[in-house]
């Protein structure tokens, strides 16, 4: 499965703005919604789908980097965001 690059619907609500919003995934960040991330961690950040499946694949204790798609600019975001993997369309099977 490709997963930087692809596109899919924010439905969390951690960042309400973004509800029903198309966004591009740019990066998963291991680990980084579970209790013992440590944002120090050597390999956290990845940006590569074979660097994503080496690691496990994206788990329900990770956040994705996202870009907001801009409708009335026909473009994504130049700003990211991190929500939870879980809140997004396509990882929502995640969920606990």
């Amino acid at each position: 499965m490709q997963i930087i690059g692809s596109t899919t619907t924010y439905h969390g609500t951690e960042h309400r703005y973004l509800v029903g919003y198309e966004v591009r995934v740019i990066a998963v960040i291991k680990g980084a919604a579970g209790p013992d991330y440590d944002p120090d961690a050597d390999g956290a950040y990845l940006t590569d789908d074979e660097d994503i499946a080496r690691a496990g694949g994206v788990t329900a204790d990770d956040r994705v980097e996202v870009q907001p798609w801009i409708e009335k600019e026909g473009r994504f975001s130049f700003a990211s965001i991190d929500p939870r993997a879980i809140d997004l369309a396509c990882f929502a099977d995640l969920a606990r």
